[in-house]
């Protein structure tokens, strides 16, 4: 096992997804990299989750239902116990003005749908380093 296998076992990520299919695979993908990956299927579910659980990260689907992820964000980004978790948004929308409005909620950083994995654990590795 490497260095950063090894150090992932403590990471703990909060993947906030409604897709069940898009979930699963990438939770499994997480978790076989070792990383500790805890569900929610809505916004709302996500900022419950993230209140109760302090994950290290949060990857956010934008595209959600209750709350979608813009409104999460900015709610997880303007209470200080979530204030300083990381988040990556995740989005099947591509469009620069996506990203910037990704940003501009709060995210930390932006992947596009669907997932390029090996890019993804740079993202998460740089905002968790």
């Amino acid at each position: 096992m490497d260095v950063q296998t090894s150090l992932n076992t403590m990471i703990k990520i909060l993947l906030v997804e409604d897709n069940e299919d898009n979930r699963d695979m990438l939770s499994r993908r997480l978790e076989r990299k070792n990383f500790i990956v805890s569900l929610a299927v809505d916004g709302q579910d996500g900022v419950d989750k993230a209140l109760v659980e302090q994950p290290d990260l949060i990857l956010m689907d934008m595209s959600l239902p209750i709350m979608d992820g813009w409104q999460a964000t900015k709610t997880l980004k303007a209470k200080p116990e979530t204030a300083n978790i990381p988040v990556i948004a995740l989005t099947a929308h591509a469009m620069s003005s996506d990203r910037e409005k990704a940003i501009e909620a709060g995210c930390d950083d932006y992947d596009t749908k669907p997932v390029d994995f090996p890019r993804l654990l740079e993202k998460i590795a740089k905002l968790t380093s």
